[in-house]
């Protein structure tokens, strides 16, 4: 389970990226990927936003297609579903801990820890750099994919 704020920029790009990753690995059975937020504010009357429009535009350049991805948020029952929640940024793991509870906070990690750094996905949102974010998180999901 990928974990930003919202499920429409860096969470959903993760799961795009990572899947598609995984269907060219031929390793798409494996796993089960999916994102969510730890936020409700992009969830209205249990329907989500769908992914931000400049993430699909960057998305569909690179042959990844967006199409019934919508946000939803992330619950305690999938602290226990899933073995790894993966965090874009720090307060994204402080509120998927607290979320999931004490039992499955250490399944909350960092996307970047995964290349070895300890810095935070760029939030998109903010910085309007959706390259940037898109070069943190495939560098997390290449680390990832061979830590897999």
């Amino acid at each position: 389970m990928f974990v930003c704020l919202g499920n429409i920029c860096r969470s959903p790009m993760a799961e795009l990226v990572f899947c598609d990753m995984l269907k060219k690995a031929g390793r798409e059975s494996e796993f089960v990927v999916q994102s969510s937020a730890t936020s409700d504010e992009n969830v209205w009357n249990g329907v989500g936003s769908p992914v931000y429009p400049p993430i699909c535009k960057l998305l569909q350049a690179k042959g990844i297609s967006c199409v019934g991805k919508r946000a939803q948020v992330l619950t305690k029952a999938h602290g226990e579903e899933f073995d790894l929640l993966i965090c874009m940024d720090d307060s994204n793991v402080r509120n998927a801990r607290r979320i999931v509870g004490e039992i499955n906070a250490h399944k909350c990690v960092k996307l970047l820890s995964f290349a070895g750094e300890s810095g935070n996905v760029a939030d998109p949102w903010s910085t309007r750099d959706f390259e940037m974010a898109y070069a943190d998180i495939k560098r997390g999901l290449d680390g990832l994919l061979k830590q897999l």
